[in-house]
């Protein structure tokens, strides 16, 4: 189960709830798309696919992105099913969001292999369920052309509406109910990330 309470962790790890076939990852929208998105299971035309757009598996990071679903343009809590072949594709084909000299020690090719990514990943601090940033790190994957078109139009399985969830454990933490909340988490354990995942590339 995924509290925000482990030492053990490495400095950076992708957590995932998932099964052999899709990974579930977790966005927020405005109500007028995100509504619509899980009625039908899938991202409606309004749904902007030339944009990046970008997708958390840790649902503790997507609640201090969004406040508990109270940001402006963030009141809807998407769980979003992907594939998982595309997700790993993803990642194959990402480039970091910022210059890592243990990566790139030439921030040109670093700029270079940038523009031409159809994938962004970034490491920020996991949270606790107070949101408290913790000492390793989550993924975000940022998606952009190809692999964004290809996330709203191929890989997406499921989109569930899970703002009610967010509300429920945000009211236990609020109310002192730590344990309550923890057990209301989605299962999130340690996923196989692909090889040349960035970010996972020197770390063992």
């Amino acid at each position: 189960m995924s509290t925000g309470q482990s030492s053990s962790e490495p400095v950076r790890r992708i957590r995932a709830q998932y099964t052999e076939e899709t990974v579930t990852v977790y966005q927020a929208y405005a109500p007028a798309l995100g509504v619509p998105a899980a009625r039908d299971g899938r991202f409606p035309p309004a749904w902007k696919r030339e944009r990046m757009t970008w997708i958390k598996p840790s649902f503790l990071w997507m609640m201090y992105r969004c406040g508990w679903g109270t940001k402006a343009d963030q009141e809807t809590v998407l769980a979003v099913e992907i594939d998982r072949a595309g997700f790993d594709w993803a990642l194959r084909h990402a480039c970091l969001s910022h210059h890592d000299p243990d990566e790139h020690a030439d921030r040109g090719a670093w700029q270079r292999q940038l523009k031409g990514s159809p994938a962004r990943v970034q490491w920020d601090p996991e949270r606790d369920l107070r949101l408290r940033p913790l000492p390793y790190r989550s993924l975000q994957l940022g998606l952009a052309g190809e692999a964004s078109r290809r996330y709203a139009d191929e890989w997406t399985v499921a989109i569930r509406d899970v703002t009610p969830l967010a509300r429920e454990v945000h009211a236990r933490v609020r109310s002192g109910d730590v344990e309550g909340a923890a057990a209301l988490l989605p299962q999130e354990r340690p996923y196989p990330a692909p090889g040349g995942t960035p970010g996972l590339r020197r770390v063992s």
